[in-house]
């Protein structure tokens, strides 16, 4: 490294921390899928064409594509023996940190517990609602997660954020999806700490709060070292634990429920 480089390396710049983080705008991509990457998926890749990342047993499979209609993020999984096929779409504005939520749970083994795609929602303020869907929404009423039922036998997960501009992103997942990623993904979504974006990256809302900080190259790489190093070492227990263990699958689907003691009405 060159001292000029050296020097870039560690001067200050400025960045703003973002909240809520649902309406801090897309992101670095980087942030999911150096994750994947690290974490042993194959990257499937094309020049010129979307990301396409494929887990280890190639039974998920996670696609970026900013340039398809209406473009995002596609994560898909193969029906197997024991689990129904599912799938998630995300639409471009999504944060990335976010998509990560899902994503990182794609690449760790799942608990014994029952999943409750409510808990961490209720857990940060979020207000259940009950009529034809079952509905939570964010204590600034920018954000919603919903299990959809159009008609009978038909539903889907939908999550989405607004700001006074309209439509910010919004989420589709099919309900055969594992309910311990929904659940991680609502933790994601629900959780209050800020997230970091560089200047001409803040989204124009009065609906978000940022906070401007001075981070160096140094540093923002440092971080996402420490978080691509945690994946590694992840992925050297679980080959070590799966040598010795058959694996496990994701908890069946199951439809979900409410949390008790929350407020009911209509969306």
């Amino acid at each position: 490294m060159t001292d000029r480089q050296w020097a870039d390396w560690h001067r200050p710049q400025q960045h703003y921390l973002i909240e809520p983080r649902y309406l801090a705008g897309g992101g670095d991509i980087r942030h999911a899928t150096e994750f994947l990457r690290a974490s042993g998926w194959k990257d499937r890749s094309k020049t010129g064409g979307p990301l396409v990342f494929h887990n280890p047993d190639k039974l998920v499979r996670v696609v970026f594509d900013p340039l398809a209609q209406p473009g995002g993020w596609t994560v898909e999984g193969r029906a197997t023996a024991d689990r129904p096929s599912w799938e998630a779409r995300f639409g471009t504005g999504t944060p990335v940190e976010i998509i990560a939520g899902l994503t990182d749970a794609l690449t760790q083994q799942p608990t014994a517990h029952a999943p409750n795609v409510w808990a961490p929602l209720g857990t940060h303020g979020w207000e259940a609602r009950r009529g034809q869907h079952v509905t939570a929404v964010s204590p600034d009423k920018s954000a919603f997660v919903q299990f959809h039922q159009s008609s009978p036998g038909q539903a889907h997960w939908w999550i989405g954020a607004r700001t006074e501009h309209g439509r910010a992103w919004d989420a589709h997942l099919s309900p055969t999806t594992p309910l311990s990623l929904v659940q991680a993904l609502t933790t994601a979504l629900s959780d209050p700490r800020p997230v970091m974006r560089p200047l001409g990256n803040v989204p124009p809302s009065d609906r978000i709060r940022s906070t401007s900080v001075s981070v160096t190259p140094a540093q923002l790489g440092a971080w996402q070292q420490a978080r691509l190093t945690a994946a590694r070492t992840a992925m050297w227990a679980r080959s070590a634990w799966t040598a010795a263990r058959p694996r496990n699958r994701h908890p069946a689907t199951a439809a979900p429920r409410v949390p008790a003691g929350h407020t009911t009405g209509r969306r």
